[in-house]
């Protein structure tokens, strides 16, 4: 027997229709009918990947007496926090005020009448472990309090709902008066000091923080860490550590020590686009490590086979877990990738092994449940002896060639994966949505990667996933979030927005390069100028719908979708993706770069000035934050022609926007602008680089 998340589209929702429990979803029919009832909401939130998600589903969600007293007592309503972040974002943000820690599956109890939560946890074990109560006696423990202590109840609600108010607002002063300079140098100094290795802890790959740290090496500010060895030290962490798949490419979410050995094996489309993006731009800052190259395009390997609908867009991830064995009830964590010492002793021949181990940490013993995570020991290139052996390897796991293998196709839920008669190993189940902020991630990451390598598949896929956008994600002349096999839902959120219009200017920037092919040429030239004029109509209708005239910033959703909310949230810190308005400040600024119109430059200072507190008193939650700073005081754009864009475009000037112009000033070779005004025309490369270097850090 189903319940109501049977039709869901959301694999996330899916995989809880045989539950026991009157699932909802969050809408508003649910949200009266626990108001009639008087019955407090039970609401949950997680997401398809995520491992102890997976495992409160097939332990208390399952259970029949959870089920019984869960379904008189609470009316339960599950959301996929990938679908609606915006109602994540807000009781996330109370389940930290109320523990002093996040994470998932979120599991929120709210008042019926106004939404207001009153307890919140994460994961719940059936019976009392790991230092957590019972789920049932949670359940107990709560319905009494709402029914006997009204007046406490009232208390805490207000405490809570007072805090999300404040939070919301952002009423917060800077105590002393700081120079854009002294912010910047202290946002850059705090990201660097966070992606300085830790010998404690998880080890997650924190690409906001790294790419400010990278962005403020130019400045040479006073410290005593050498920023630059930091960054390149964070690359060869996801290069050559175990988050990296060293046999079929992809990154996965971050691993379990700090070691960066041993990974939470999801691999999520967000950290893999940030990931190409700054390991690109480490290459072109100068440290150009050979893992560098070869992780960047293994990881589009396993994007183009695995993670690209025919369409052309990208899926949103895949799990952790997988299935040894079709008879396998339960999937373990890590399956598809690991290997046992006796798996490789079969598949390789003695000499092979024997390189293996010389340069990849494999023993006998293992590092994860006496299997082996495959690590590098060193960077460099990789001999030719030893990429045919993790081609070989590659054939145990997938039963194929890599060059006989263009595509591999997705089990989309547990019964596909485990009834589809795979060559090999039976692969972690794929979330096929499509997310435009994910998306738009990968995009503006093989953009640059194009303009870095030049290799003519990093653009054409870039491309075709925008064109997707551009050409299914508009309903009624609005922007939609998501695609479920060719039908685009939900109002975008601030991120869609700001995510994507930064990949049109990617994109933009990275059709100026010169192509080798000639088809990809003639593609990329058509869509220029296209990518500039949606980026602009994008931004008019992001600027409509979810601009704070009052407050400056963008709220998280807009005002004719977030009725539902019981806070309108202004999005300013960094997670495992960037923050929305981080991203769109400097947006704003870029297109007025490309554009000479000042009003975007008017949203970017009032932007700033809304989140300048904050960036004050927190610098270790904004980052991006800072990189948008960056792009406000030091913004440059240089205009020249198509033969030194395609010289230039590949180093690393993080602030800097390119135009092409056919005429030039007689005697020049272009013409750096800054802000408001241009610089004398330079009458060689070497001139036209130092005003560039003095025009990115004037500021």
């Amino acid at each position: 027997m189903t319940n109501r998340l049977e039709s869901a589209k959301s694999l996330y929702l899916r995989k809880h229709a045989e539950n026991p429990i009157d699932w909802w979803y969050w809408c508003d029919e649910a949200l009266a009918t626990a108001k009639v009832q008087n019955k407090p909401i039970f609401l949950s939130i997680g997401y398809s990947s995520c491992h102890w998600c997976t495992v409160m589903e097939g332990e208390a969600f399952s259970d029949q007496a959870i089920a019984q007293y869960l379904n008189e007592n609470f009316l339960p309503i599950k959301v996929d926090r990938e679908e609606r972040p915006d109602i994540d974002s807000i009781y996330m943000q109370a389940l930290q005020m109320m523990t002093g820690s996040g994470g998932w599956p979120l599991n929120v109890f709210l008042s019926p009448e106004d939404l207001v939560p009153f307890y919140a946890g994460t994961y719940f074990p059936i019976e009392p472990r790991y230092g957590r109560a019972g789920f049932l006696q949670v359940l107990q423990a709560l319905r009494n309090y709402y029914d006997t202590e009204k007046e406490d109840l009232q208390k805490r609600k207000g405490v809570i709902l007072e805090a999300l108010l404040s939070n919301a607002v952002l009423n917060i002063e800077e105590t002393t008066e700081a120079t854009d300079k002294q912010l910047l140098r202290q946002g850059w100094n705090t990201a660097t000091k966070i992606i300085t290795p830790n010998p404690q802890g998880n080890s997650f790959p924190m690409m906001p923080y790294g790419e400010i740290a990278l962005r403020g090496i130019r400045f040479n500010f006073d410290s005593q860490l050498d920023a630059k060895e930091v960054c390149q030290q964070r690359g060869l962490d996801l290069a050559l550590g175990g988050i990296f798949d060293h046999v079929a490419g992809g990154f996965h979410r971050y691993t379990v020590d700090p070691t960066w050995t041993v990974p939470h094996f999801e691999k999520m489309l967000y950290d893999n686009g940030q990931i190409i993006e700054y390991l690109a731009n480490l290459w072109s800052a100068g440290i150009q490590e050979p893992a560098f190259a070869r992780g960047i395009s293994l990881t589009v390997d396993w994007l183009q086979r695995e993670m690209t609908a025919p369409e052309g867009y990208f899926y949103a991830s895949q799990d952790a877990d997988s299935f040894p064995t079709p008879q396998d009830n339960e999937p373990e964590e890590g399956a598809f990738y690991v290997w046992s010492y006796s798996e490789l002793e079969q598949l390789l021949a003695p000499e092979e092994l024997t390189e293996l181990q010389q340069q990849f940490t494999v023993t006998a013993n293992g590092n994860f449940e006496g299997k082996n995570v495959l690590q590098r020991r060193k960077g460099g290139k990789l001999s030719e002896t030893l990429e045919k052996t993790l081609q070989k390897l590659f054939v145990g796991r997938y039963g194929a060639e890599p060059t006989a293998l263009a595509t591999f196709p997705p089990a989309r839920n547990n019964h596909e994966a485990k009834t589809i008669n795979w060559q090999a190993r039976i692969p972690a189940v794929t979330d096929t949505k499509m997310i435009v902020a994910w998306n738009s991630l990968m995009i503006s990451g093989l953009a640059r990667a194009y303009t870095v390598f030049r290799q003519d598949i990093y653009l054409e896929l870039a491309i075709k996933a925008a064109n997707f956008i551009l050409n299914h994600q508009y309903i009624d002349g609005r922007f939609q979030r998501l695609n479920y096999q060719g039908e685009a839902i939900l109002s975008a959120q601030s991120e869609d927005y700001a995510f994507f219009i930064k990949a049109l200017l990617d994109l933009h920037q990275a059709t100026l390069v010169e192509r080798k092919q000639e088809d990809v040429e003639i593609s990329a030239n058509a869509h220029s100028q296209n990518f500039i004029e949606n980026a602009i109509a994008l931004q008019q209708e992001f600027d409509q719908y979810l601009w704070s005239v009052e407050l400056g910033g963008y709220y998280n959703a807009a005002i004719d979708s977030s009725q539902d909310l019981i806070i309108r949230e202004r999005s300013y810190q960094d997670n495992a993706t960037p923050s929305a308005n981080g991203i769109a400040i400097a947006n704003l600024v870029r297109l007025s770069l490309l554009t000479d119109n000042l009003h975007y430059l008017d949203l970017a200072e009032q932007g700033l000035k809304a989140f300048r507190g904050i960036m004050k008193q927190a610098p270790q939650a904004c980052p991006s934050m800072f990189s948008a700073l960056d792009w406000y005081r030091n913004s440059t754009l240089i205009r020249t022609n198509f033969q030194q864009i395609n010289t230039l475009v590949s180093e690393f000037l993080p602030s800097v926007m390119f135009a092409e112009i056919s005429k030039l000033p007689e005697g020049s070779v272009g013409l750096v602008c800054q802000g408001l005004k241009c610089l004398p025309a330079p009458e060689n490369l070497e001139k036209l680089l130092q005003q560039v270097q003095q025009s990115q850090t004037r500021g």
